[in-house]
Order: C-alpha cells, then structure tokens, then sequence
C-alpha cells in the first residue's frame, strides 16, 4: 500500500497544471484529487482507533467528500502529497500494531468494517484516483492485478449499503464473480438485498468472469462492460446470462 500512496503522491504533486479538471471526477481538479486522497490516511487511522467521522448514508458521501476538499488545510501539492506518505506510514504502523486481532472500525454507509480488510479501499483510492490524474496527463499507469483482490475485499464489506434502491428494487438474484486466478466472490440479492461472501451455497444465476485491472475498472465505473466484452475480457455465462450486463449498475457511485 505505501508504494502505491509514493507512486500516486509523485504523480498527483508533479501535475504540470494542479487546477487542472480531472474529468473522471468532475469539479475537482488535481489538487482536490490530491487533497481528498491526501485527508483519508488519517481519516481512516481515527476511525480505527474509535473516533474519526463518516458519512451515515452511502448518498452522502459526494457532500462529506466536497466538505473534506473545502476544509484542506494547504492546496499547495507537495506539502499534501508529504502528508499523504506520513499519514499512510502512520496508519499502516497503527493497523500492524493491533497484531492478529481483527479489530472492526465504523465506515461510510454507517457500517462496521474490519480495520485490516479497509486498508483495500484506501488502496483503490490511490490507484483509481492515480488511474485517472494519469489518464487525463497522458501518461502511463500500470496496474499490478494481485492487488485488486485486496481492494475487492476491502469493498466487499461496505457494497451492502451501496445498493442502489431505484434501479435495485426488489431484486432477487444470484451473481458468481470471478477474477481470473485470483479471487472468487458470491453476491446473493435477496428482495435488494445484498449480502457478499466467498463461498455462499446455492445455486448461481450468472457467472461473469473478468481480467482482474478490467474488474476494477468496471467496479469504479471507469469504463463500460462494452469493450471488454468484445475483446474477451469479461464473460458471462449461467442461467440468466443477460443479469450480466447491469450487474454494475446496481450500485451507486463509488
């Protein structure tokens, strides 16, 4: 996780135009990218230790997350992106420090999360919001696939309270999720309902299949299910094969 908070921080800092709008989070520019990555690390070690705050619906995360860039204490880069590499080592040395305890911490969506599997979804930060400063520079970002199962994990916890309700309704259905070589998940919507594991029993309504970078990507509605399906990336096959093409939209923006 601290290479990739380095490799984000290194580029975020070094934008050439810091008010420059990332156009995979419109209204924010660089330096609020910058600066809400930059204020998690900390967030996250406060929540951990017991204290800290969160947004209690998942529809409201857009306004606790506006606030946050609102209230930075510098916009200048290289002094957030010095605090985001001190905040991460700091929160890192916290979660070690707990030892083989699994100690849970409340989160968005006003859910209770396991403190060593949340560290996924700070990590999905540095790499999708890096994904997106690097694509809009032009430059290159590569993905390492082994750590979309630990991001996974980490949103796996919190995807209940993420649901859409409109375009979820009461939704009965099964999804089998795999990434390939990596990771198999299990999402069981029962009336809306969503409950997530690694091995739920019963019958599958849809196998969908993915490269785990296009996985990830698909997750964080940075690209469309389209292409990779065009191109062999993402499969789907079962009962109700079509469940496939909507499974994404079944949730609210991460």
């Amino acid at each position: 996780m601290l290479e990739m908070a380095h490799r984000f921080a290194e580029l975020a800092s070094a934008a050439p135009d810091p008010d420059r709008e990332v156009t995979a989070t419109p209204g924010w520019s660089v330096t609020d990218v910058l600066g809400h990555v930059a204020s998690e690390p900390s967030r996250y070690r406060e929540l951990a230790m017991g204290a800290g705050t969160w947004p209690a619906r998942a529809a409201d995360l857009p306004a606790f997350n506006a606030e946050q860039i609102r209230s930075l204490p510098t916009r200048d880069p290289r002094q957030l992106a010095r605090t985001l590499i001190a905040d991460t080592e700091s929160l890192i040395a916290t979660v070690d420090g707990f030892g083989g305890e699994p100690r849970t911490m409340m989160f968005d969506g006003d859910q209770r999360v396991r403190v060593d599997r949340a560290r996924g979804t700070l990590l999905g930060e540095f790499v999708v919001h890096g994904y997106d400063i690097a694509r809009m520079l032009g430059r290159p970002w590569p993905i390492d696939p082994a750590l979309v199962p630990m991001i996974m994990d980490g949103l796996n916890q919190v995807t209940p309270a993420w649901v859409d309700p409109v375009r979820t309704g009461r939704h009965t259905a099964t999804y089998e999720y795999r990434l390939r070589g990596l990771a198999r998940y299990v999402y069981r919507f029962v009336d809306g309902r969503l409950v997530v594991d690694h091995d739920t029993p019963g019958p599958v309504d849809v196998h969908i299949s993915a490269e785990p970078v296009t996985a990830l990507l698909l997750n964080y509605g940075r690209i469309g299910p389209l292409l990779p399906s065009l191109n062999g990336r993402l499969l789907a096959w079962g009962r109700k094969p079509w469940l496939a093409a909507g499974f994404s939209r079944r949730f609210l923006p991460a």
